[in-house]
C-alpha cells in the first residue's frame, strides 16, 4: 500500500497539492475504507510509531477521528490538554513540541487559535534535523486541510465508490455558503475543489465574504475557478453540491451581522431553496451545525440529501491515509 512516491514529510497547507497528490490520498483512503468495514478494523502499518495530538484549541470531530484513525493504524496515541500542561507555567508552544519530540513523537497532530502554529513547529522540527512530520489539524483562519480532504473524498466516492479521484469533480458546479471570512475549511476547500478542475462559488454576506477572495486563487498555476455572489440564488443555480458553513461567533470582533434570523432568511439553506439546484444535489457540512441558522433541521436530517454523517465516517479512513502516507510513504520506517 505504500507509495514511494509520497514525499511530503508535513502537511500545512493545500495551497500546493499536485493532482496527483489528491489522487494518493483518494486512492489510499478508499483503500481504508475497505479495511474499516471489517469485523477486524485494526492494521498493523504504523506499529510502534508514536503520534502526539497536540490540540491548543477545543475539538470533538478531528481530534477524536485522529485518535481513532491512529490506533486504527496501531500506532501510540499521545493527547495534549493544554489546561494542564506546563503552559500553565510559562513554557512555550515550541519548548511543548520539543517534549513531544524527545519522547519519541514521530507525527505531531496540531490545532491551534492562531494561524501559523503549526508552520513554525514544523519548520522548528527542521531546524533541529528531526523526522518528525507535522500535520496541520487547523490553525486560526488560514487552513484546515484534512477535513477539505475528506469532504473531497465523501463527494468523490459518491460519484465513484471503487475509484475516487480528482477528475470526476471536473466541470461540477459546488457552492460554498456562509461565514467564508473566517473558515479555514473554506480556504482549504477553495485550494482542493478547484484544483479538480469544479467551478466553485463562494456566497455570503459582503461582511463575511470580502472582495478579496476574489483574488485568493490569482497566483496559482493551475487553472482555477472561482466566483463570489453577495446573495444565495445565482450560488445555488443549477449547483451539484453544497457545503454549507457555520457562523464562527466566537471569532466575530464587530458586529458583522443584523441578527441570526435574518441571516437564516437570506442564506440559511431549506429544501425550498434547493430547488434552484440540480436534481440530485448533496448537501455537506464541516460541522459542528447551527440547526435553523446556516441550515434547517429538516434539510440536515433528509438522507436524500444530507451527506453531513457520511463526512464523519470519511474523516477516518481520509485521516488513516494521511497518517499513513506521512508514517510510511515518505520512508521514515
Amino acid at each position: 500500500m505504500a507509495n514511494p512516491s509520497w514525499s511530503r514529510r508535513h502537511i500545512i497547507s493545500l495551497a500546493d497539492f499536485q493532482p496527483a497528490e489528491y489522487d494518493t490520498v483518494l486512492q489510499t483512503a478508499a483503500s481504508f475504507q475497505e479495511v474499516l468495514s471489517r469485523r477486524t478494523k485494526k492494521v498493523p502499518t504504523l506499529q510502534g510509531q508514536v503520534i502526539a495530538n497536540l490540540f491548543f484549541e477545543p475539538s470533538t470531530r478531528t481530534r477524536s477521528s485522529f485518535e481513532l484513525a491512529a490506533k486504527r493504524l496501531s500506532a501510540d496515541t499521545l493527547n495534549f490538554a493544554p489546561g494542564t500542561s506546563s503552559l500553565t507555567k510559562g513554557e512555550t508552544i515550541l519548548d511543548t513540541a520539543k517534549t513531544y519530540l524527545a519522547m519519541g513523537t514521530d507525527i505531531m497532530v496540531i490545532r491551534h487559535k492562531e494561524a501559523g502554529v503549526p508552520l513554525a513547529i514544523a519548520n522548528e522540527m527542521d531546524r533541529l534535523q528531526s523526522r518528525v512530520g507535522v500535520f496541520n489539524a487547523g490553525d486560526g483562519q488560514h487552513e484546515h486541510p484534512s477535513q477539505a480532504l475528506l469532504d473531497l473524498f465523501t463527494i468523490c466516492t459518491l460519484l465513484e465508490a471503487e475509484k475516487p479521484r480528482l477528475s470526476l469533480l471536473e466541470g461540477k458546479k459546488i457552492a460554498i455558503v456562509g461565514d467564508i471570512l473566517h473558515s479555514r475549511v473554506a480556504r482549504s476547500n477553495i485550494w482542493s475543489l478547484t484544483a479538480s478542475g469544479a467551478e466553485v462559488h463562494l456566497a455570503g454576506p459582503p461582511t463575511l465574504l470580502p472582495k478579496l477572495f476574489a483574488d485568493f486563487v490569482e497566483d496559482s498555476p493551475l487553472p482555477r475557478k472561482l466566483f463570489l455572489h453577495w446573495s444565495l440564488e445565482p450560488a445555488l443555480e443549477q449547483a451539484d453540491f453544497v457545503m454549507t458553513l457555520r457562523l464562527q461567533r466566537e471569532r466575530m470582533t464587530q458586529h458583522l451581522l443584523p441578527s441570526l434570523r435574518e441571516y437564516h432568511q437570506q442564506f440559511g439553506l431549506t429544501h425550498e431553496r434547493l430547488q434552484l439546484c440540480q436534481p440530485g444535489v448533496k448537501v455537506l457540512h464541516p460541522g459542528p451545525v447551527n440547526r435553523g441558522v446556516e441550515i434547517s433541521s429538516e434539510l440536515m436530517d433528509d438522507p436524500a440529501f444530507s451527506l453531513i454523517s457520511q463526512q464523519v465516517t470519511s474523516g477516518v479512513a481520509v485521516r488513516m491515509a494521511l497518517l499513513y502516507l506521512m508514517g510510511i510513504g515518505s520512508g521514515k520506517t
